[in-house]
Order: structure tokens, then C-alpha cells, then sequence
């Protein structure tokens, strides 16, 4: 238990860029003792919880749930949409891919209780998304697995020759399928009627800008208004 807390905690501060000087300020401990936390040698006290809660900007019930995120895997679900038949040219605007992500993570846990990639999205302006979708866009982008295309103020990704023949490793079969069913709904819909269904989405209109939203908001909504 400890030792899961310890990876839960080193991954969000590192991602973060807080120090372990940084962490053991905030928490009103020596550094020593906060590096023993990240390697699972210190328990937490409910202070502690609370205050790393605050410091992440998740929920106590986020944090005890400790789930680290997957990266690979987000990256993942952004290949096998754009291998969705979301378009006629293969092309989807940034922001509605940002949105079907995040659709696909919270009516997952919708009905498993537990998140596709583990992400943390926050509420932003225009929507819900985690701070690592511009890097893994970008990062995809220098690995030949997607092509970025500027039209106008639009930036469309579309699937790159580096990418159409690999098969998901991370990515089971429900969870393709969730995701093709998501897909299929949102097909040839413009952009803004998808970021006007996530903002009017409970977890959107329950949390304050900039903040995390918690997955398990997602869990009082409509089912008919899931995804």
C-alpha cells in the first residue's frame, strides 16, 4: 500500500516539475522525510493525505484511489481514434480529439469504476483535458505516428505511415469498442457540439476553472449524457 502511494506521489509531482525541497516545504516536513514517502518508507497521516490532495489539485477520494496514469496508453487512444471512421478525410480538429479522449475516460469509469488511461483532466476554458495531451500530440507527431495540418486558427491530426499498421498493445477489446461506439455518435459533428455536450456534462459544471475534475463526478450523470 505504502509503496503504491510512494509511485502515485513521485509521478504527480514530477509531472508537476515540484522539487522534493519544493514538496517537503508544503507539507511542513524535512526533506528526508518526504524522500521516504517516495520510497514507500513513510506512512501518511490524514494530514499528509490532505495536503498532497490540495498540492496536486485532486480529490482526497482521487488520491487514496492512487492511480497512476498511463501515458502510453492515452497515447494510445489518441492512434486508435484517428483510426476511427470520425471523418471522410481522416482529419479531426484538436479540440474535438481532446474531448472524445476525455469521453472515453470518464464513461469508462462510468461503468468500471476505474478510468481507461488514468489521466487527471482539468477544467479548462475550453474544455476538459491533462495538461500531457500537447506533449503526447507532439511526441507522436516527431515519431512519424501523426500528422498535424494548420487550416486557419484549426489544427487537424490525422493519422501518420508510422502508425497505420500498429496494433494496440495497452488497449483491450471493450475498450476499443467503447471507444468506436463514441466515435460513431460523434461522427461528422462539428467540433462545438461536442465541447458543448462536455460543458454542460455534471463533472464540467461542478468544478471550478483550472481545477481537477474527479472521475467520480461522472457517476451521477444521465447515462443517456455519458458520452
Amino acid at each position: 500500500m505504502i509503496t503504491r502511494y510512494a509511485q502515485f506521489i513521485k509521478t504527480h509531482r514530477a509531472e508537476r516539475g515540484l522539487s522534493q525541497a519544493t514538496m517537503a516545504e508544503k507539507l511542513g516536513v524535512s526533506r528526508p522525510s518526504y524522500i521516504a514517502v517516495e520510497q514507500g518508507k513513510r506512512e501518511l497521516t490524514l494530514s499528509d493525505t490532505e495536503k498532497l490532495a490540495e498540492i496536486f489539485g485532486i480529490s482526497v477520494e482521487e488520491f487514496t484511489r492512487a492511480e497512476v496514469p498511463n501515458y502510453g496508453k492515452y497515447k494510445e487512444m489518441i492512434l486508435a481514434y484517428l483510426r476511427a471512421p470520425l471523418s471522410t478525410d481522416g482529419k479531426i480538429p484538436k479540440t474535438k480529439l481532446a474531448k472524445l479522449l476525455y469521453l472515453a475516460d470518464f464513461a469508462w469509469y462510468y461503468e468500471n469504476l476505474k478510468s481507461m488511461s488514468g489521466m487527471q483532466y482539468l477544467r479548462r476554458a475550453y474544455g476538459p483535458v491533462p495538461d500531457p495531451y500537447f506533449r503526447a500530440l507532439a511526441e507522436l507527431e516527431e515519431e512519424g505516428k501523426i500528422i498535424i495540418d494548420h487550416k486557419g486558427d484549426t489544427m487537424l491530426v490525422s493519422l501518420g505511415e508510422g502508425a497505420i499498421r500498429q496494433k494496440s498493445e495497452l488497449l483491450d477489446k471493450a475498450e476499443l469498442e467503447l471507444m468506436q461506439q463514441i466515435a460513431l455518435k460523434w461522427k461528422g459533428k462539428r467540433t462545438q457540439e461536442i465541447v458543448d455536450f462536455t460543458h454542460e456534462q455534471l463533472p464540467y459544471k461542478l468544478c471550478s476553472p483550472d481545477e481537477a475534475i474527479p472521475y467520480e463526478l461522472i457517476t451521477q450523470q444521465d447515462p443517456d449524457y455519458v458520452y
